[in-house]
């Protein structure tokens, strides 16, 4: 299991949420209607975008080091964090058990159980890890 730490600038303008963003990875970015919330959510969103390039074979950039991180004056910076995330490995096939009903609801909405499965566990873990 491989894990890359990524800066996280959290900056907040008058009159509008908390946002971040990661200098590292332009476009991924959170939002929360406070600093915690903002931050929980820059964990979903960088374990996204980080599964996404690699599904897409786009090669990861090298984190940049927390002290090398500078502050642009037309952002209003609050704070600068790192965040984790576990780089996605091979796919992996595995037995599990699940209702049969809940089953035939997935597959209601999802053209790809596996995919579904996999990206719900992700937010899961990044939900709960964020804490």
């Amino acid at each position: 299991m491989k894990k890359l730490f990524y800066p996280a600038i959290l900056e907040k303008e008058p009159d509008s949420a908390y946002g971040v963003t990661f200098p590292d990875l332009p476009g991924c970015v959170s939002a929360g209607d406070t600093a915690e919330e903002a931050l929980v959510n820059a964990h979903e969103a960088l374990a996204g975008h980080v599964a996404l390039m690699v599904r897409d074979g786009d090669p990861l950039p090298k984190p940049t080091v927390i002290e090398d991180v500078t502050s642009d004056p037309e952002v209003a910076m609050v704070a600068v964090s790192v965040i984790g995330v576990t780089v996605p490995g091979r796919a992996r096939r595995v037995n599990v058990t699940l209702d049969e009903a809940l089953l035939e609801e997935i597959d209601s909405i999802a053209t790809n159980r596996s995919r579904f499965l996999a990206e719900a566990a992700r937010a899961e873990l990044a939900r709960r890890t964020a804490n």
